[in-house]
């Protein structure tokens, strides 16, 4: 019988992971969700424990962790959509935030940590084969903070991984995210009249469901397979692909204007995104999802192109 404590528990993949852990009643005895709040009260879940937790303060991670006997943890506190966050206040909650909670873990003898990486973490690089795998580097990308701070909390994850074997890892590097309330920046790209394509880079994307990513977190919990997974959905789609789907013509874009654009809205203060992150549209990580297929044992029911439609059909586009 598991005890687990799930950080950012009130979040958009965390109310749905919390919910499914409280739902195996035969194999998990106490879900503890940890969020900067306490969810209102629809989003609330019967049997869980709410707890105020902030991943900046090892204390208040610590607390929680100690005192209910926790003994497998679902870390998935992170900033995916910055907003008017600093790049210091990113890092503090990613990076700083993720060791303390790894800390918090060896400090009360964790047995298992279940981490929600990204396939942002092998970076945006134009020598990226056209499928990643998991023996495929961890390289990130300096100008990203995003890409950037999933590189590092990998880096941790890999020293731990030889300083405290006993510490079990499940690592989940996971494709873009789509679901029937999945609004943010890439899919704003979709929305667009004409989706913006980079001239010359095919870059396709790969999805995933998000009860597909839910589904793997759940297994992680409650299975006995350790590692590193790439977690998306069989094949990929260009953005001609997805403009097709839509009904739209793709915008190429020269990279050279596109970053000129990009310069001077920065400057501006139009956009948070400058020239650098161009490479986030040509470089875009391609994920093989062989090994959580045929090791981990979990195959999306819903493939790349599905995922895609089934969130089209959703918007109503």
């Amino acid at each position: 019988m598991k005890r687990v404590f799930v950080t950012g528990g009130n979040g958009f993949l965390g109310h749905s992971v919390v919910r499914g852990l409280a739902e195996a009643k035969d194999r998990v005895e106490l879900v503890v969700s940890g969020d900067l709040s306490h969810p209102t009260g629809e989003r609330r879940v019967d049997g869980v424990d709410y707890v105020v937790a902030d991943v900046t303060d090892p204390a208040s991670v610590s607390g929680p962790i100690g005192e209910h006997g926790i003994d497998t943890v679902v870390h998935l506190a992170a900033i995916v959509n910055p907003g008017n966050l600093s790049t210091e206040q990113e890092f503090a909650v990613d990076v700083t935030g993720s060791k303390n909670v790894f800390d918090s873990c060896l400090a009360h003898g964790v047995k298992r940590v279940v981490v929600s990486s990204s396939g942002a973490a092998y970076g945006y690089h134009a020598d990226s084969p056209t499928w990643l795998t998991e023996e495929d580097p961890v390289r990130g990308t300096e100008t990203f903070p995003y890409s950037l701070h999933k590189r590092l909390v990998e880096e941790q994850l890999a020293a731990l991984r030889e300083s405290n074997p006993e510490l079990e890892q499940v690592v989940l590097r996971i494709g873009t995210i789509l679901g029937e309330t999945v609004d943010n920046q890439i899919t704003d790209l979709f929305r667009a009249k004409r989706p913006l394509k980079i001239r010359g880079s095919e870059s396709p994307f790969v999805f995933i469901w998000d009860q597909d990513v839910v589904g793997v977190m759940l297994q992680a919990v409650l299975g006995d397979k350790t590692g590193i997974f790439n977690v998306a959905g069989d094949g990929a789609m260009t953005i001609d692909e997805i403009a097709a789907e839509l009904g739209k013509k793709p915008r190429a874009v020269p990279v050279g204007a596109l970053k000129t654009g990009l310069r001077v809205g920065h400057l501006l203060h139009l956009t948070p995104h400058g020239p650098d992150q161009t490479d986030f549209l040509a470089y875009r990580p391609v994920l093989d999802n062989r090994k959580l297929k045929e090791e981990f044992g979990y195959t999306p029911k819903f493939t790349t192109r599905e995922a895609f439609h089934a969130w089209r059909l959703s918007q109503g586009l």
